[in-house]
């Protein structure tokens, strides 16, 4: 069982960092100033590309968040370091890498 918690303590963690990377990012999704008296043009437009690396980013660690949540719930199942495709033992040097990595390495492509 030792196998699991090391996981799942790894999963926990990175959860927690990503929750709180998502919470203090907030202000940066702030809607651009618009009145071309206060910003110049193209500082305007450095904050509307600034805005649009920001909601990737954020979109990004969703995603991750996502892919973290359901490995931990695969640890609860009893279902950790199976391929959710063809449900082979993932190898344990590719979930060192990424423990929440869902497939094995020739259903992942």
């Amino acid at each position: 069982m030792a196998y699991a918690d090391r996981f799942r303590k790894i999963l926990q963690s990175k959860k927690a960092e990503l929750e709180q990377l998502i919470h203090t990012a907030q202000d940066n999704k702030a809607a651009v100033e618009l009145d071309q008296t206060k910003v110049g043009r193209l500082s305007r437009m450095d904050a509307l590309q600034a805005q649009a690396m920001s909601k990737e980013v954020e979109r990004r660690r969703r995603l991750e968040l996502q892919r973290i949540e359901a490995a931990l719930q695969r640890l609860e199942d009893g279902e950790f370091g199976y391929c959710i495709t063809c449900g082979e033992e993932i190898d344990k040097d590719r979930l060192s890498l990424d423990p929440s990595t869902p497939q094995c390495r020739n259903c992942a492509g």
